[in-house]
């Protein structure tokens, strides 16, 4: 239990890929697995993921890349219909 709250204390305090990259606006960013791409992208040594992906990668891609594979597929309708170019009309934030 100990070790599973200090591994979700480590993700909420380093960001999530995903969270970051949704909100990026990044001309020709990838939409699709972006979180997931993201960390990979990191782990494998990027460059430059702000330049690439519009944002900045985790500090703990590794810890990070379960959640956002995870997340990045629950959000995969709408980041496939972005993709191809559909209008949904989403919008979230407060």
């Amino acid at each position: 239990m100990r070790i599973g709250s200090t591994l979700g204390l480590l993700l909420l305090l380093s960001g999530c890929a995903t969270v970051r990259t949704l909100d990026a606006a990044k001309p020709g960013a990838p939409i699709v697995y972006s979180g997931t791409r993201l960390d990979w992208y990191s782990l494998n040594g990027g460059c430059c993921p702000r330049d690439r992906f519009g944002a900045e990668a985790p500090k703990h891609a590794a810890l990070d890349l379960p959640a956002s594979v995870l997340l990045d597929t629950l959000l995969l309708p709408l980041s496939l219909a972005t993709a191809l170019g559909l209008r949904l009309n989403v919008q979230g934030g407060l």
